[in-house]
């Protein structure tokens, strides 16, 4: 990959996901063009093949010769991170860098909960997010086009509510939830910038790709934020463009070193999270569409997802790739959360 020419890729206005890549590439100083547009028909245009699933943003990265497109954020960080050296998102520490991992992790599998189901649940959201989807792919497009198009955006999306387990037997813990992580972000970023120092790490624009819908499109999470969190509305704002931050090595906390209210925001993945992704990758193994269980006192039903159970099992190999001394640190700091369930070998 040459240095000197922009890293493409396609996505939306309204994807958590390419609002996360665009604020790492921007921060990362790495040139880029982002096209907003569909990538099935960026793929179709360009006669590469897809992804399965394709999703978005979708990078297109030269391999061999021929053109490659990839979906997964996650791990194309870290294909970013071996291509061009500098600005790391990735701690140096193993053990800062597995916290830093598991923040990431629930940023985009957890906190995209909050986001399409506040996105879709209640009217006024769905109204709000069916307008302006599709103008975002055009901005010029004929009224009619557009009245037909919002339709079947709000139509689709609200029928699929219930793949990330949103109803409304639901809807009072995902809102209390929502609450409790931005009440610990108020507290966290009151002590220091980033999730686990002075700088920004991978599990920092993960969730910001969520809170960038979150605090700046949704109106009901956006009303939310601004009555829990005004320091997350802040920080949202601040994490958009960090090219002048000029970071340093000791920008980043030890584990040892973090302040207490780094495990407000580690009891909620534990509280949360590891139960939905326990049954979900015991549904997985035994070949169920779909899994029932009760989380935070009330049951919970969604679609089961092969995915989540592969970020189970990636979780548990980093976890146990640590050394002793690492293991015993990411131990002490998720003592008592509830994550330790993620880590035992199911």
């Amino acid at each position: 990959m040459k240095s000197d020419e922009p890293i493409r890729l396609v996505g939306g206005t309204g994807s958590p996901y390419t609002q996360k890549m665009v604020a790492l590439l921007r921060y990362r100083r790495l040139p880029y063009a982002v096209h907003w547009g569909i990538p099935a028909e960026a793929c179709e245009a360009m006669a590469v093949e897809q992804p399965r699933p394709i999703l978005e943003p979708t990078f297109f990265f030269e391999n061999a010769g021929e053109t490659q497109a990839v979906c997964d954020s996650t791990p194309i960080i870290r294909r970013l991170e071996d291509s061009y050296p500098g600005r790391s998102v990735l701690p140096g520490d193993p053990a800062l860098a597995f916290i830093d991992y598991l923040i990431e992790d629930f940023a985009d599998e957890w906190c995209t909960k909050y986001m399409f189901h506040y996105r879709w649940h209640q009217k006024v959201d769905a109204d709000n997010a069916s307008t302006l989807l599709p103008l975002s792919m055009d901005v010029s497009m004929p009224k009619d086009a557009h009245r037909q198009f919002k339709t079947w955006v709000e139509e689709r999306q609200v029928n699929r509510l219930y793949v990330v387990g949103s109803n409304d037997a639901t809807a009072p813990v995902i809102d209390a939830s929502y609450r409790r992580f931005l009440t610990a972000m108020e507290t966290h970023l009151a002590n220091q910038n980033y999730m686990l120092g002075n700088r920004p790490a991978a599990g920092d624009f993960g969730l910001y790709g969520q809170l960038s819908q979150l605090v700046g499109f949704d109106p009901t999470a956006r009303a939310i934020a601004h009555e829990v969190s005004p320091r997350t509305v802040a920080w949202v704002d601040l994490m958009r463009d960090q090219t002048g931050l000029e970071p340093i090595e000791e920008d980043w906390i030890s584990l040892a070193e973090q302040p207490r209210s780094l495990q407000g925001v580690l009891k909620e993945i534990g509280r949360m999270y590891a139960p939905a992704q326990l049954a979900n990758a015991q549904a997985v193994e035994r070949g169920e569409k779909s899994w029932e269980a009760e989380i935070d006192g009330a049951m919970w039903s969604q679609q089961t997802f092969p995915y989540q159970s592969k970020c189970l099992r990636w979780t548990y190999e980093r976890y146990s790739a640590l050394n002793e001394a690492d293991r015993a640190s990411v131990n002490r700091i998720i003592e008592g959360t509830g994550i330790e369930r993620m880590l035992v070998k199911n």
